[in-house]
């Protein structure tokens, strides 16, 4: 079990020395730099044709990572202002920005999300943004445990109970558990969305959703 200081883990996973976890409002992340998101689909076994998610503490640092006209970018500013932080996922055409190791299968598009957990955020606005996805092995269950992450996925790093204590002094309290549900998942296509999973967020208050 490799239970760290908020320093040790901010520096470790910014500098793409190993994967991290941390709890979100959904299930908790099992986090890499983007650039190292292949080691991510070794941990879990997980097939290449599941893109992995980039979660971000704000719109604003996503945004190199997508492109889109203004128009959509309007449009999409729409939603995120709405729905984030929060459990909805948009996936989007990717920039030239995008590292190979997020999309496997070249798709040219990417999931983005800032999660409704301010612990998360205020990790992610240190590492800026990170490749993320449940942890679990492909196939299984999200584990939503902090033992069981360890035990299952011991070269893990995760933050110590004195960290996570003198956060809450900081951050006030949060859930180290999130909801337990994913998030829901919409792509855009063209002037529209299309709903790929759903999960938390009810899809019937976006705009122009088919």
């Amino acid at each position: 079990m490799i239970f760290v200081s908020l320093t040790e883990w901010v520096t470790q996973i910014s500098t793409g020395k190993t994967l991290g976890s941390f709890p979100t409002d959904t299930v908790p992340a099992l986090a890499a730099r983007p650039d190292q998101g292949d080691r991510i689909y070794a941990a879990k076994g997980r097939s290449p044709d599941k893109p992995l998610i980039l979660m971000g503490a704000c719109l604003a640092d996503l945004l190199p990572y997508v492109q889109g006209t203004a128009d959509e970018l309007a449009q999409w500013q729409q939603v995120t202002d709405r729905h984030w932080p929060g459990a909805l996922t948009l996936v989007l055409p990717g920039s030239d920005r995008l590292p190979p190791a997020m999309n496997p299968q070249q798709t040219g598009t990417l999931g983005i999300r800032v999660p409704d957990h301010p612990l998360a955020r205020h990790l992610l606005a240190q590492t800026g943004p990170l490749a993320t996805t449940s942890v679990n092995r492909s196939g299984q269950p999200a584990l939503v445990e902090r033992a069981a992450i360890a035990q299952q996925f011991p070269e893990l790093l995760q933050l110590d109970d004195s960290t996570l204590a003198s956060l809450e002094q900081t951050l006030g309290p949060f859930p180290i558990h999130g909801s337990g549900q994913p998030s829901t998942v919409v792509q855009w296509q063209n002037t529209g969305w299309q709903i790929l999973r759903q999960g938390a967020v009810a899809i019937d208050t976006l705009p122009m959703m088919k």
